[in-house]
């Protein structure tokens, strides 16, 4: 039936009016294309209200001049949303950045698109609120140019930056792995060990225009821990008095670079230097001054981190031999200055030797020592050359403590001494040769005091000699004349199996093999390190042992003959 709305009934009506559009299942079919819920008669301006029958749905209908038919509205659509539990976002104290700060805007945009399809009503609304006050107060600040400068004058910064410029040097110079960490930090394998070819040739040249310009190399050592290591030591440049006088350079032979791997430096020339065994982070130097000098790689400091001190207690003349014996548990640092005095460190500590001794033969004559080598193995004896070209056994402990034989060797000063190293079926631990000022090599045994031979092909100063580590018939020797001689005994005892002058003929100061006998490390007066592959040459065989036997046997008694004819010719 058709009544006219009450007042009531028009509030009821206002008060609900959007029910009808919510729960509207299609269009009416009006003018408007949406859902009447009461149409006014202009002509009459009477509206009808009709209740349906059925209590649970709520029916509207307007009278019309067209006459409509009563539409029933209910739930077309039902959608299941599961709200997300509030994220929970906490900082730790290392940074104030959240992670969103981070993301690209595209993946910012897509969690906020569905953000916004799964989380409805006034908690997500907030919670989105929140998450965009959190990444806009962790949007870095910039830096004031006070920050700035703290930052790049700080200790890990200068670090960063030094190591940083060590990889990218590698990085430019070759395809490798630049990230390898001689401090220590990496300990993995090393790869690319170095293939000699099957003659003598030069492999590398390392000179620095700024630290090797008209310095000369003094001392040459490998490193026991990495074998692309060789560390060279320089005496001072008199056309740059404002510079170090004493320079050590690491040079690295596993990548092309050509820049030191570390620079160290001191106030005095370095005459000898050599890498600590069983330290592998720390060298040793020891300076015309009579000083000796501990520098760590670990530092970003290029100046000694210890010193021994210039006292009637160490040292105070010029220090030509370094070396590190002992045990990975119980090893010193031996030290011997040119006035006889030998002193035993502690690598922790330098401020004073643990012990001291003056090497004085017939407890009158201080020897002027300018080499020394320890047998292999052997921790207590060893043998020293002199200025005077005397050779002598000495002893650190035992009753015989100090000089123990002399052997009157060379003409001149004593410039090199090297113990036999190869280790093998045989041992020659006992023999050892030497180089010398009056243009000879020689070779000795310790249970002879006379050379056993003398190899004078040279036509200058004979400047350093050492054995092979690997072949037992094999030494390399250096002279003035720039010549590079690798002899081999076993071959041939009056000529080197081969030889290499370098290019401009400068005097080579030092030679030193790479423990796996496969390179051969020259410095010269001119600041060059030349590296050559020896190749077959020193690659040693199963028989070379029992060869070089004999050979000894066959110069023994071709001593042993011209000392006969020697006793023979003076009685006529």
């Amino acid at each position: 039936m058709s009544v006219k709305p009450s007042p009531s009934a028009l509030a009821f009506h206002r008060q609900h009016a959007g029910w009808s559009s919510l729960f509207c299942r299609s269009p009416l079919q009006t003018g408007s294309g949406g859902c009447s819920r009461y149409k006014t008669d202009t002509k009459t301006d009477k509206r009808t209200l009709q209740w349906d029958t059925d209590p649970s749905v709520l029916q509207l209908q307007a009278d019309s001049e067209l006459g409509r038919r009563l539409h029933r509205l209910g739930a077309s659509k039902i959608t299941q949303v599961d709200f997300l539990p509030r994220e929970v976002v906490s900082y730790s104290k290392e940074t104030q950045t959240p992670l969103a700060a981070h993301q690209s805007e595209a993946e910012e945009e897509e969690e906020d698109e569905e953000m916004t399809e799964s989380k409805a009503g006034p908690d997500a609304e907030q919670l989105d609120d929140e998450d965009h006050t959190d990444t806009k107060e962790g949007h870095p600040r910039e830096l004031t140019e006070e920050e700035k400068q703290q930052v790049l004058h700080s200790e890990e910064f200068v670090m960063f930056f030094e190591r940083s410029i060590c990889v990218m040097e590698r990085a430019l110079a070759e395809d490798a792995n630049i990230f390898f960490d001689y401090s220590g930090q990496d300990l993995e394998d090393k790869e690319g060990d170095l293939q000699g070819g099957s003659s003598l040739s030069l492999s590398r040249l390392f000179y620095d225009e700024h630290w090797s310009k008209h310095r000369v190399i003094t001392c040459l050592d490998w490193s026991p821990q990495y074998q692309e290591l060789l560390v060279a030591s320089y005496n001072n440049n008199e056309d740059t008095p404002h510079e170090p006088d004493g320079v050590a350079l690491v040079w690295n032979l596993k990548f092309k670079k050509t820049t030191p791997e570390y620079i160290f430096h001191c106030q005095s020339p370095v005459v000898s230097v050599g890498f600590a065994r069983f330290h592998p982070n720390l060298l040793v130097g020891g300076t015309y001054s009579g000083q000796i000098v501990l520098w760590d790689n670990r530092s970003h400091r290029r100046t000694p981190v210890q010193r021994t001190p210039l006292s009637a207690s160490a040292h105070t003349h010029p220090v030509y031999c370094v070396n590190v014996v002992g045990t990975q548990n119980a090893n010193n640092l031996i030290t011997v200055s040119t006035d006889g005095k030998m002193c035993s460190w502690s690598l922790d500590m330098l401020s004073q030797p643990q012990e001291s001794m003056e090497l004085v033969y017939n407890k009158s004559k201080p020897v002027a020592v300018t080499a020394m080598a320890f047998p292999t193995g052997d921790v207590n004896n060893y043998v020293v050359g002199s200025e005077e070209g005397t050779v002598y056994t000495a002893s650190r402990h035992g009753s015989k403590a100090g000089i123990c034989d002399i052997f009157e060797a060379h003409q001149g000063p004593v410039t090199g001494i090297s113990c036999h190293g190869a280790v093998g079926p045989v041992d020659f631990s006992h023999l050892f040769v030497t180089s010398s000022f009056d243009w000879t090599v020689k070779l000795w045994s310790t249970k002879h005091n006379k050379p056993l031979y003398s190899f004078e092909d040279n036509a200058d100063y004979v400047y350093d000699v050492m054995w092979s580590p690997t072949h037992p018939a094999v030494f390399a020797a250096v002279d003035g004349m720039g010549r590079l001689d690798l002899w081999n005994l076993n071959k041939d005892t009056e000529v080197p199996t081969a030889s290499v002058t370098v290019e401009g003929a400068p005097a080579l100061n030092r030679v030193r093999w790479a423990s796996g006998g496969k390179e051969v490390a020259v410095g010269d007066s001119e600041g060059r390190v030349c590296i050559y592959d020896v190749g077959e040459l020193a690659t040693p065989h199963s028989e070379d042992w029992a060869r070089f036997a004999r050979t000894l046997v066959e110069i023994r008694a071709n001593q042993a003959d011209a000392e006969e004819e020697g006793q023979a010719e003076i009685p006529s």
